[in-house]
């Protein structure tokens, strides 16, 4: 039997590391200093008590670091600190830099590290999110065997460490703040009495913009026009004393492709201009 362990049981952890039992994994966590909410979580999905860190290291062969992505580190050193030989799968919201430290540290005090990242809501009966999984070939695969036939479905990427992180970033800059762009959106509508009339507007749409990535060299073009307008749209929104941030950074992102205006770029080309400031 394999034995798993998980830092630390929140509502996205306790519930992918639980779907391991279903391969025949043990989990084990650590009760020391958790909440009462993640105690109950733990007794929820029949997790297994190690008395701490140093009993954890000894027992699993894997140790999964589900947590705030604040606290990685700090994690990923406590158990680095306790001469892990295992796989470490750190699957937090990190970037490629921070994972790489994380990987540093832990690969010198014996362990084999693989770079994670869970996309999607935590699994159940009818949610099934994607864990992403990049480093050595042998972990990906022994990490991946834990989740084989499981409603977390293990997707592996070629390249090293890092490259979940980035998958995850990169997911996670358009979804959470299109979301908040959404809500100051709405709230700019409401102020004026136009917010029925914004929804319908959005629902005659039936795909993400994220999927319409053809659309991206044609924004390029137009930006020469569209900053000027979201600068309108920061004034609107500070008018009403609504956060006019996203509207400003997203004109600044625009002044990336200033030179572009009405030309016929490709997509690469297109993405290539946003690494360049408007001076350089």
């Amino acid at each position: 039997m394999t034995a798993l362990g998980i830092l630390h049981p929140g509502s996205m952890g306790a519930a992918v590391a639980a779907q391991a039992k279903r391969t025949g994994a043990e989990v084990l966590w650590c009760p020391a200093g958790r909440s009462k909410a993640t105690q109950e979580r733990a007794r929820q999905y029949g997790l297994s008590e190690a008395r701490d860190l140093a009993e954890m290291a000894q027992r699993c062969e894997v140790i999964l670091s589900l947590c705030p992505p604040a606290n990685a580190e700090e994690v990923a050193t406590a158990v680095a600190a306790e001469s892990f030989a295992g796989i470490y799968v750190d699957g937090n919201a990190i970037s490629p830099a921070r994972m790489g430290r994380i990987s540093s540290v832990l690969t010198s005090a014996g362990a084999t590290v693989v770079d994670g990242s869970v996309i999607g809501s935590p699994p159940s009966e009818t949610k099934t999110p994607r864990l992403y999984l990049s480093g050595q070939d042998d972990a990906l695969a022994a990490v991946a065997l834990l989740f084989e036939g499981t409603a977390v479905v293990p997707h592996l990427l070629e390249g090293g460490t890092g490259k979940a992180s980035a998958l995850k970033l990169a997911y996670t800059s358009y979804q959470k703040s299109s979301r908040v762009l959404a809500a100051v959106a709405y709230a700019l509508a409401d102020d004026h009495g136009v917010g029925t009339e914004l929804l319908s507007i959005a629902q005659g749409r039936s795909t993400s913009y994220l999927a319409e990535i053809a659309y991206i060299p044609k924004v390029a073009a137009r930006s020469w026009r569209w900053a000027p307008e979201m600068r309108e749209t920061a004034d609107a929104l500070a008018e009403t004393g609504l956060p006019s941030d996203l509207a400003a950074a997203a004109a600044l992102v625009m002044d990336r492709w200033a030179g572009s205006r009405d030309q016929k770029l490709n997509i690469g080309e297109a993405l290539a201009r946003l690494h360049a400031s408007p001076e350089e």
